[in-house]
């Protein structure tokens, strides 16, 4: 006798026995029985859990793995570089042309160069928030929460991932500040394309690290940001260079032949940057936001991973510091921030212990900004690389074709350099040589 099954429920609990309905196809005859996974062995137990994940939402679970795996394609990561890096030239040769207007109408050129800088700089928000879905959360209290976003400040950022500047620029984003935001930046990072060019045309003070070569420069370049138009955040990593275990066993020597306090997950700060920085742009900024970023379950972030749709879960301890409550004394100013870095040390201690940083916590809402704007880049760009790769294919030339492919692995080289920018490993420091601790 052959039996087919009339009815059965789309969702049940794992182990709540279901009401099954089984009719014979020869006469008709229909019985019902009570069944659940405890009575069920081998392959019937199997198709069953199966029957039930594909009914209860195995199709949306079979999407996300396919979004996923669609994430680590290596054809679709190029065109969204393809997308980065053109729109990125054109945005620096616009910049080029507003060069004219800074004679003319200074505050008319930032304001200008501000939203371009923007249009470049929320495509990498873009990829952080909303490819790989990596959450922020911020710990801070009311004061601290109700002032963000409405104040030119200062912010001090440990240097430990390759990715905490574009936390950094993510938060500025979702306060409405991106295309604003300032840097204290090393000087190599001028001649890199894209990067270096857009900031150069956005003002951010380049430096060396080395002081007497830096003096001028630095104090130039920060006193002509005093009259800046809109909100300004100026970033400091006053670690000087990212976090590594040698660097940081170098650091530590010279802590303790300065007889300070040594740090367990911090570089001793480099005063000079901070205390010049506070002294130009006092009367600008009115605070200092002292922010310590890590990772939750001791995940370690690579810009790479986010270019693969890797999700993170990021959490930052917030503090907001008034400038009048800093002191205006170079060497008490420098005691404060070798303090500051002793309270961020006992902070990163907790968060290893616990998972968490102390106070209450809040996410920023997102801003749909950056994927429209990516969108409209995607839009402009890819249509006609589309329409011209199809025609390179449809010509059968070889000259063409092979064209073409040199052309898709020269691009994919120029990415991967311009990622290789972030990653730790990579990044040269003169950190550690007596030349450079002299300097600082």
């Amino acid at each position: 006798m052959h039996y087919c099954e009339t009815h059965l429920p789309c969702r049940s609990a794992a182990n709540r026995p279901v009401e099954v309905t089984i009719k014979s196809l020869e006469s008709g005859e229909a019985f019902t029985a009570s069944i659940s996974f405890a009575n069920l062995k081998g392959r019937a137990e199997g198709a069953y859990k199966g029957w039930l994940l594909w009914r209860g939402g195995f199709s949306v679970a079979t999407a996300m793995g396919l979004l996923a795996q669609l994430k680590t394609h290596f054809v679709l990561q190029l065109l969204m570089g393809f997308v980065f890096v053109v729109s990125g030239l054109i945005i620096n040769f616009i910049q080029l042309l507003t060069c004219v207007l800074w004679p003319i109408n200074k505050q008319l050129y930032r304001r200008i160069n501000t939203r371009l800088s923007y249009s470049l700089w929320s495509q990498l928000v873009m990829l952080l928030e909303w490819w790989s879905g990596t959450e922020i959360t911020i710990f801070a209290d009311q004061a601290t929460e109700d002032k963000l976003g409405k104040e030119h400040a200062i912010i001090i950022l440990n240097h430990n991932f390759e990715i905490d500047f574009l936390c950094g620029w993510t938060i500025c984003e979702r306060y409405g500040i991106l295309g604003s935001s300032k840097v204290l930046a090393k000087h190599e990072l001028l001649k890199v394309p894209l990067i270096g060019w857009t900031w150069y045309f956005l003002e951010i003070v380049f430096c060396k690290r080395k002081w007497e070569e830096d003096r001028e420069t630095v104090f130039k370049g920060l006193n002509r940001l005093k009259d800046y138009p809109e909100v300004m955040w100026f970033l400091l990593y006053c670690e000087g260079t990212r976090f590594t275990e040698k660097k940081h066993r170098i650091s530590m020597e010279v802590a303790e032949s300065k007889g300070l306090p040594k740090l367990k997950y911090h570089l001793l700060p480099r005063t000079k940057g901070f205390t010049t920085t506070l002294k130009c742009l006092k009367g600008t900024v009115t605070a200092v936001y002292d922010v310590t970023l890590n990772f939750r379950d001791h995940q370690v972030p690579t810009l790479l991973g986010i270019v693969n749709g890797q999700k993170y879960m990021a959490d930052m301890s917030v503090r907001r510091f008034p400038v009048e409550a800093i002191p205006e004394d170079e060497k008490e100013c420098a005691d404060w921030l070798h303090k500051i870095y002793q309270e961020k040390d006992a902070l990163q201690d907790l968060y290893h212990k616990e998972g968490t940083f102390p106070g209450p916590s809040f996410t920023p809402p997102y801003r749909c900004w950056t994927l429209l704007n990516f969108f409209f880049w995607a839009t402009v760009l890819l249509s006609p690389l589309i329409n011209f790769a199809c025609g390179v294919v449809v010509s059968g030339s070889p000259i063409l074709i092979l064209g073409f492919g040199l052309f898709l692995v020269i691009a994919s080289i120029a990415i991967r350099r311009l990622i290789g920018v972030t990653e730790v490993q990579k990044t040269g420091s003169s950190y550690g040589d007596e030349g450079a601790k002299k300097q600082s």
